[in-house]
């Protein structure tokens, strides 16, 4: 088998070097750049709240068990306390970026980011 050798010239590493950088400039501005209109989405039995992401709130949500209590505080929402067993909301700390969720299923609260723009891409969609 024949294998000929291609001599690399200083406009295709000029070229590699462009598209390189036009990807990571993209990247950047779709992932890494906060969107407008972020809002922090919280659901209970049978009720909505909707807050913008950078609100300080205390929210109680009632559930089947008990009351949930969610906060929103620096950009950052978490529930802060829950009358569920395992505790398990409250273990998955705070969320910060669109898409992110955390819920207490069995006191029935839900709680995401979303907002004006495309959500995250992470490790599992993609």
């Amino acid at each position: 088998m024949l294998v000929m050798k291609l001599p690399i010239k200083a406009a295709d590493i000029f070229i590699i070097f462009l598209v390189t950088g036009i990807t990571f400039y993209l990247a950047y501005n779709v992932y890494l750049v906060p969107q407008g209109n972020v809002q922090v989405l919280i659901r209970g039995q049978g009720s909505e709240w909707t807050f913008p992401v950078d609100s300080e709130e205390i929210i109680t949500v009632s559930g089947p068990l008990g009351d949930t209590i969610v906060k929103i505080e620096n950009n950052q929402t978490w529930v802060e306390k829950s009358p569920c067993f395992n505790q398990t909301c409250v273990a998955s700390g705070v969320i910060t970026r669109q898409g992110q969720w955390a819920a207490c299923l069995p006191n029935n609260v839900l709680l995401m980011i979303q907002g004006g723009g495309f959500d995250e891409i992470d490790a599992v969609s993609w």
